[in-house]
């Protein structure tokens, strides 16, 4: 979750573009991660430094982690950590983005520990990214309208990018909440009862909503038809199934889940303090909708 939040990081501080990112997204998985930024993520290098040794490189015949031995910037053994380490997400991010020339290894190298500091994450929460971790990073980038409300949404939300990076894929970014339109197209709706009442939706254009089906499905989904309808409606079933569990054991509330609708609009003047999430993936982007 580390990596879609510092997505989101690089789009606020506009260091990349909605069209930059949403390439990167797509192409990270395959992306090789290189030394360098490995070397970077991990203090042990400078950009500059690391600039240096590609620039020594190309006067050499020598793989870049003995140039960067040679000219004392990392010990062998160093290296042979850098080597071993499972390519983190944010890092294969961070990569692409080099890659495709959206940002140089010192812009990489400034945002990356800006991000860090300004939500207070060492390595090894980064590494872990367990609930607590991920519910920080939620409650730093939304604001919602009460304690209460508060707890469950991002219990909610903290559940839901799980469960899209499970089943939809990793290729995404949350964005900033917005308002709540008079009226929204193409919505699966599923609302939750018994020790408290929730309204949920899934909503998008065609398109996105296609694909997010095809994806959960497994399928190669091409129409807006019933069938994409009924997966989505899965989605959010499964989802809502598995937050109704948590609050249970976490918090002794029994809900039962309202079987799921299908609209093609549906008026939003009952849920005018609907919590409305974009997430931006690279097919497009999805709306959850979340109201207690």
């Amino acid at each position: 979750m580390f990596t879609q939040f510092f997505g989101n990081y690089l789009l606020r501080k506009q260091l990349v573009t909605p069209e930059q990112l949403s390439e990167a997204l797509k192409i990270q998985k395959n992306t090789r991660l290189k030394l360098g930024v490995l070397a970077i993520n991990a203090g042990y290098m400078t950009a500059a430094q690391v600039e240096k040794a590609h620039a020594e490189q190309q006067r050499t015949d020598k793989r870049i982690g003995d140039v960067m031995v040679e000219m004392n910037f990392l010990t062998r053994e160093q290296v042979e950590e850098l080597f071993k380490t499972q390519p983190a997400g944010h890092l294969l991010l961070g990569q692409a983005l080099v890659d495709k020339g959206c940002m140089t290894n010192a812009e990489f190298e400034s945002a990356i520990n800006s991000y860090k500091a300004e939500n207070s994450l060492s390595d090894s929460d980064i590494s872990n990214a367990d609930d607590e971790v991920a519910k920080k990073l939620i409650t730093n980038f939304y604001s919602f309208a009460s304690k209460d409300e508060s707890e469950y949404i991002t219990s909610y939300l903290s559940l839901l990018f799980k469960n899209l990076i499970r089943f939809i894929g990793y290729d995404f970014a949350p964005l900033e909440t917005i308002s709540a339109e008079t009226t929204i197209n193409n919505v699966v709706m599923q609302d939750i009862s018994g020790g408290m009442n929730m309204s949920t939706m899934i909503y998008g254009e065609k398109s996105a909503l296609i694909e997010f089906a095809s994806r959960f499905s497994g399928e190669d989904l091409e129409e807006d038809d019933e069938y994409t309808q009924a997966c989505v409606s899965e989605f959010i079933n499964l989802h809502n199934g598995l937050f109704a569990v948590n609050v249970s054991n976490d918090h002794g509330i029994e809900l039962q889940l309202e079987p799921q609708c299908y609209y093609e609009t549906f008026d939003m003047v009952g849920l005018s303090r609907a919590c409305v999430i974009p997430v931006g993936f690279s097919f497009g982007t999805v709306n959850f909708v979340i109201q207690i």
